[in-house]
């Protein structure tokens, strides 16, 4: 694992390793397109988080939305001239990994991903290359509310609530940089677990994942220092939703305190969970910063530009006013 205090500004991504030089100066002055694939995807936040990052760093291209239920339409939409990059959500994730020319390392793990960018082969000819910044908005969350947090966090075990998309891209983050020694997931089905479990293993990630299902078990394993939430903000209803939030009080009311990242921020950002995060006294982080961690990240694939020409100040900015009517 690559020591947290390693990790540079201009290391926002693995995959930003590969080679760049597809974008000219002449295509940062065009009015190229980027969009979001998914469905449904009308209260994305992502077209806000966009527009601002683009027009900081005087971009003339946009982002829209692409919502449809027919994964059919995926290529032809990715491959229209004007297009230089595009970002997919659910259900579409797993779907479009085999429609594109090669997958990095962090989708492989995750098994999913949710932006596409392109290169340049040797022969000219255009590279679409599938990978999963979802990963990177956790790690940069943490890192960037918390510098020293590793200190705290490795050789620690952590926690993730929830066991689908989300689930998959926190567990790599937190074992993959932030050093989890295990991942804890607390989830109402554990076959949805063991399917997290399972995919892992078959990519040959070495994570080792612990199913909490009780909160005896959890009364009983050493206390997570890293929290990452993934279950929408909705009422408990199932015997498997209600189990899952008494084991998660469990880890709240330990004595000893630590992190979390609330990612679910749709409708209000404050959410239940984060709520009772709150009132037990945990350090509490929005789902929004890992939402536009990930989306700069996007956006260094898509243009080629450092992140330390973003104006992220600007983001956090629109995202909030975004989010108002909603707290």
């Amino acid at each position: 694992m690559e020591p947290l205090s390693q990790i540079q500004s201009d290391d926002i991504l693995a995959a930003s390793n590969f080679e760049s030089g597809f974008i000219t100066t002449q295509d940062r002055s065009q009015p190229h397109r980027t969009f979001l694939f998914g469905y449904p995807i009308a209260h994305s936040l992502a077209p806000v988080l966009h527009a601002t990052l683009f027009r900081g760093v005087s971009l003339p291209w946009t982002y829209e939305l692409y919502e449809t239920q027919h994964v059919s339409a995926f290529l032809p939409a990715l491959k229209q001239p004007d297009v230089i990059g595009c970002a997919v959500t659910m259900p579409y994730k797993v779907a479009v990994m085999p429609l594109v020319d090669q997958v990095t390392e962090e989708g492989q793990m995750i098994g999913a991903i949710n932006t596409v960018f392109l290169r340049r082969n040797t022969d000219g000819s255009i590279r679409y290359i599938g990978t999963n910044t979802d990963c990177v908005g956790v790690r940069e969350a943490f890192l960037r509310n918390f510098p020293n947090i590793g200190i705290e966090a490795a050789g620690k075990p952590a926690l993730v609530i929830g066991a689908g998309g989300a689930c998959r891209a926190a567990v790599y983050a937190l074992w993959k940089w932030l050093g989890a020694s295990r991942v804890y997931v607390v989830n109402r089905l554990e076959s949805e677990v063991a399917a997290v479990v399972e995919s892992f293993r078959t990519a040959g990630c070495g994570v080792e994942i612990v199913h909490v299902s009780s909160p005896e078990q959890a009364a009983a394993l050493e206390t997570p220092v890293l929290v990452v939430g993934t279950v929408p903000d909705m009422p408990l209803k199932e015997p498997g939703e209600i189990i899952a939030r008494s084991i998660v009080n469990e880890f709240l009311a330990s004595p000893k305190k630590g992190y979390i990242l609330e990612m679910c921020y749709h409708p209000k950002p404050k959410t239940d969970f984060f709520n009772l995060g709150e009132r037990a006294g945990w350090k509490m982080m929005y789902g929004t910063e890992s939402m536009i961690w990930q989306g700069v990240a996007q956006q260094t694939l898509w243009a080629e530009i450092p992140l330390e020409e973003f104006k992220l100040d600007d983001a956090h900015k629109a995202i909030r006013e975004a989010l108002q009517g909603h707290k």
